[in-house]
């Protein structure tokens, strides 16, 4: 069972004390609760040593699937392999950040992955500052949470900054119009990015302008002046760009071959975001205590969750009985993706029958925990719950 408590003052008056009300879009803070997931100081620590070594897997399941050429299976789309390769064959291209989607870790339940958000992650400034502020306003010290998500986030742009000396100091962050989520994700980042060094920017991304000759550039609208920067963040996922953009694919295709700019996160990522690579981990890790049976077909005589390859926010998700009935079900925009099957584990929950599931974000290792509470399937209608370890 969750153990909960209760905090009497909710973060938005510290935010904006602590002046970070800036990230926070208006979708941010009305899903916010006045509670607090307890976990004990080992489950923080089992939290964050199983994001480092799952990492650890997804990273010898993405080199197998290059050296095995599974792309097709993974759902990966073929205008965008030769940008998978190579960002993953230049250690120059790194992993920015990542959040994994774990079950259990809590009352003495094993720790189970669900997922690896590892393209375009959220939740963000709901786990980095929403709640280090939750406590701040109850009086509480940060140092009873398991949460360095900004310090470790600008210490990766520190290790990129240093990886890549021969390029300027220059980074966009770009999300898509009209989604304030998105742009309260992409302000976090860009202000870790400027505490490392960055000289950043940010803009939509039809304001963005790309060269197969020159780079990547911004209109500086004091100016009118066309930019050019050597590092760029998209909050917008690979496989989306891949579809909907195949021109923009092979320019920067030919821009990150050519070394003209840095594109974060690389494209890479991909592998690990494709839920395929789940049935690929359970074969190269068969009944690893951290790992749910994968297939792609259903488990017989177990129960199971369908999942498409590249679905979010628990669209397009069927929970399946044992006996292959239709437990619950999600409808969804991505209902034409590929399906795996994934073993069902129950989430943890509280007294009131809420489940819980466990966000641990990783930015060169894990550093910070934030739980999604909601119903069965935790959709875009779900909480942020922070946390306290005591």
């Amino acid at each position: 069972m969750i153990s909960l408590q209760k905090l009497t003052t909710p973060p938005d008056t510290q935010l904006k004390n602590l002046g970070w009300d800036w990230m926070l879009g208006q979708d941010t803070l009305p899903y916010l609760t006045n509670e607090v997931v307890v976990i004990q100081p080992a489950d923080a620590d089992a939290y964050y040593e199983a994001a480092n070594e799952l990492f650890d897997m997804f990273v010898a399941a993405g080199q197998h699937i290059i050296d095995e050429n599974r792309f097709a299976e993974m759902g990966i789309p073929t205008n965008l392999i030769e940008l998978i390769k190579l960002s993953w064959e230049d250690d120059r291209h790194i992993h920015l950040y990542g959040r994994f989607d774990l079950a259990g870790g809590v009352d003495g339940q094993p720790i189970k992955l669900i997922e690896f958000n590892a393209d375009t992650a959220t939740c963000l400034p709901e786990t980095a500052v929403v709640q280090y502020a939750h406590l701040k306003a109850n009086g509480l010290d940060e140092s009873v949470q398991f949460n360095a998500v900004f310090e470790t986030l600008t210490g990766q742009f520190e290790e990129l900054l240093a990886m890549n000396p021969d390029l300027q100091p220059t980074l966009l962050l770009s999300a898509m119009r009209d989604f304030p989520e998105d742009d309260a994700n992409v302000a976090l980042l860009g202000e870790a990015a400027r505490e490392a060094g960055f000289d950043i920017e940010f803009d939509f991304i039809d304001n963005v302008e790309f060269s197969a000759e020159e780079g990547i550039f911004w209109q500086n609208p004091k100016n009118g002046q066309f930019e050019r920067l050597d590092f760029w963040f998209k909050l917008i996922p690979w496989e989306s760009i891949a579809e909907d953009e195949p021109e923009l694919v092979e320019l920067l295709t030919q821009i990150v071959r050519k070394r003209l700019a840095v594109v974060l996160n690389p494209a890479y990522t991909l592998l690990f975001q494709s839920k395929y690579i789940l049935k690929i981990l359970w074969e190269l890790y068969p009944n690893h205590p951290l790992l749910l049976e994968t297939d792609t077909k259903p488990l017989a005589g177990k129960p199971c969750v369908e999942k498409v390859l590249f679905g979010r926010e628990g669209a397009n998700i069927r929970i399946l009985n044992a006996d292959g009935t239709e437990r619950q079900a999600a409808e969804g925009d991505y209902g034409d993706y590929p399906k795996i099957y994934q073993q069902y584990v129950e989430f943890p929950q509280d007294s009131t029958g809420y489940t819980y599931q466990a966000g641990v974000f990783y930015a060169g290792e894990a550093c910070g925990v934030g739980f999604r509470r909601g119903s069965l399937i935790l959709d875009n209608r779900a909480g942020f719950v922070g946390h306290m370890i005591r």
